[in-house]
Parts: C-alpha cells; sequence; structure tokens
C-alpha cells in the first residue's frame, strides 16, 4: 500500500545529495475517548511513535514535540487519510518517515559537529562505509540501512477479496480517470493533502506559487553568497582545505557547506555500494581522512552558515 507525505525542500543539503549522487542514488485528528497507546513496530510512523485510537478506530500517530513544520504536514496527511479511509471501513496505517529516513546523510553533515564528528571518526562521508559494515542500520548504504528505509509492509489489507481490494484502493485513489485528461487526485489521499496543505490551488495560481518559492529561495541564496561573515570564513575555510591538499571547487558559502562529500560523490566509482570489504577498506579509510579534515576546516564556517540558512532556506537554483 503506498504511503503519503510532502519531503521537505528546505535543507540544501538534501537536494545537493540528489545532484551529487550519481542517479541511481538521487532516486532513493483524534476523536473523543481516543486511548493512548505506543506503536510496537515501524509501520506506525517508525519506531517507538506514539500513537492514538479514534472513536470509529482509526488509528493516529502523535507529532513528536520539535518537528519542523514539513514533517508536521506528513502527520496531518498520514492521519486525515487514517480517518478517512476508516469511515470508507477500511484500516489505514499512518506512517511518516524519520528524518534519517529522508536524509541518510543528516548526521554528516556538519550542522551539529560533535555528531558528525563521531560519524566520521568511522564512516567518513558514509560513501564506503557500507561495504565495510554491511549489517550496520546507521550507515546510510550498508544493507542493513537500505532495508531500514524501505516503507514498511503493512497488514491492512489482509483478508480481503480481490473485490474489496480494489473497493479499498478506489477509496484511497479515487477511481481510475477514463483518459489521462481526467485524472486528478481524489479518494482519500487528497482528503489527507488538503488537511495539510489546503485545497488546491488553480494552475494560475499554482504557477504564481511556485515562481514566488524560486524568487524567494533565488534572493535568500544571494543574501547567504553576499552575507560579509560568511564571505570571510568561507575563504579561510578554503585556505585551510588548500593547506590540507583537498580540492576547492567552490568559495561561494552555499557551495562551501558540502563542497567536499558532493565533489567526492561525483568520483565515485559505480560498484561502491558492492564492493568486497577488503577493496573498500582502504578507500574508506581515505575518506575517514578527508571527511575529518573537512569537518575540523569548516567548523567555523559551518556554525556560522546554519543558522543564517535556517533563517533565509536556500535549497539550490536547480531545487
Amino acid at each position: 500500500m503506498p504511503k503519503f507525505g510532502t519531503p521537505d525542500i528546505r535543507s540544501p543539503l538534501v537536494t545537493a545529495l540528489a545532484v551529487g549522487l550519481p542517479p541511481f542514488l538521487a532516486a532513493c485528528g483524534g476523536g473523543t475517548g481516543a486511548k493512548s497507546t505506543a506503536s510496537s513496530g515501524s509501520s506506525s510512523g517508525g519506531s517507538g511513535a506514539a500513537t492514538t485510537t479514534t472513536a470509529n478506530g482509526a488509528v493516529q500517530l502523535t507529532v513528536p514535540d520539535g518537528v519542523d513544520e514539513a514533517t508536521k504536514q506528513q502527520y496531518i496527511e498520514e492521519n486525515a487519510i487514517a480517518v478517512c479511509m476508516k469511515k470508507q471501513g477500511f484500516t489505514y496505517t499512518p506512517y511518516v518517515r524519520t528524518s534519517a529516513a529522508v536524509d541518510p546523510l543528516a548526521s554528516v553533515d556538519g550542522e551539529d559537529y560533535a555528531r558528525a564528528k563521531q560519524f566520521r571518526q568511522k564512516y567518513g562521508f558514509g560513501y564506503y562505509a557500507g561495504a565495510v559494515y554491511p549489517n550496520d542500520p546507521d550507515v546510510p548504504f550498508s544493507k542493513a540501512a537500505q532495508a531500514k528505509r524501505t516503507t514498511p509492509v503493512d497488514h491492512d489489507e489482509d483478508g480481503l477479496t480481490e473485490a474489496q481490494k480494489k473497493a479499498y484502493d478506489i477509496a484511497l485513489s479515487a477511481p481510475p480517470a477514463k483518459s489521462k485528461a481526467e485524472e486528478k487526485p481524489g479518494g482519500c489521499s487528497e482528503v489527507g493533502r488538503v488537511a495539510a496543505h489546503g485545497p488546491a490551488l488553480s494552475a494560475a495560481a499554482e504557477k504564481n506559487a511556485e515562481k514566488a518559492r524560486d524568487d524567494a529561495n533565488h534572493a535568500n541564496g544571494l543574501a547567504l553568497n553576499g552575507d560579509p561573515q560568511l564571505v570571510q570564513l568561507a575563504q579561510q575555510f578554503a585556505t585551510c582545505l588548500t593547506g590540507q591538499g583537498i580540492p576547492v571547487s567552490t568559495t561561494q558559502p552555499t557551495g562551501m557547506v558540502d563542497m567536499v562529500r558532493l565533489d567526492i560523490s561525483r568520483k565515485l566509482p559505480e560498484n561502491f555500494m558492492s564492493m568486497s570489504k577488503e577493496t573498500a577498506l582502504p578507500l574508506l579509510n581515505k575518506d575517514i581522512d578527508i571527511a575529518l579534515k573537512d569537518l575540523d576546516c569548516g567548523r567555523k564556517f559551518r556554525a556560522a552558515y546554519f543558522p543564517k540558512e535556517k533563517a533565509k532556506p536556500y535549497y539550490g537554483e536547480d531545487g
């Protein structure tokens, strides 16, 4: 059963990761009397996700404290779908991926220096570590991590007849359109989307909104790249890298934040995920060395950059 949710496009690192990695990697309301429970499996929004059950039996995920607005919208959307499906007589298990599942390299970006150092000391940038530690779920490209990030298999349609499964799909996504021109969102999935994001805009309004987002993103990029403090710290960062023998392909603050990692990703061998441990180990050791040098050279820069980027979100000109 498909799961729905809107990705967070705020982070420039998520977008940059998709751009920098090879193509095959870039694609990877409770009612009255609700009873609080705890999820026992990942199919209800990740391990340990708290849930409630509405009066009519729809499972609802509890929105964790401190999540960003985009993640909160995913919870609202999934919960609304579950309530809608229950009204149609079906069970829908809501699911929201954790931030680590959305961006497997979140712990390495350097925003949290201590966390990034702990990661990089063992895994480098994470590229070759999957071959060395295939059973470690904390390694972004390990077999264990890839299995962990797969949308969980629920049992919502278990026991349904073929006719009931067809009715389930119609309730979830609306009846199939007679032609491509007539295709449009519908069913409980559209109810969830509207609950989280509001009614769909007209084509003209959506085009205007998209342009406004692009204009704001472009303006934020110009502001970050023109910030005197960031420009100075980026130059210091670049000088430090050069002194360590690490090539510098840009000195723009928005590029410097993840430059070394992405430059390496563009030169990865096609089989880096399937290498033998013996072949990958020396490459991992080299990766660890570069990753730690990058982290220390850019410590002051990233400490200044990330707070300013949060105030002026930038996800790249091709985001």
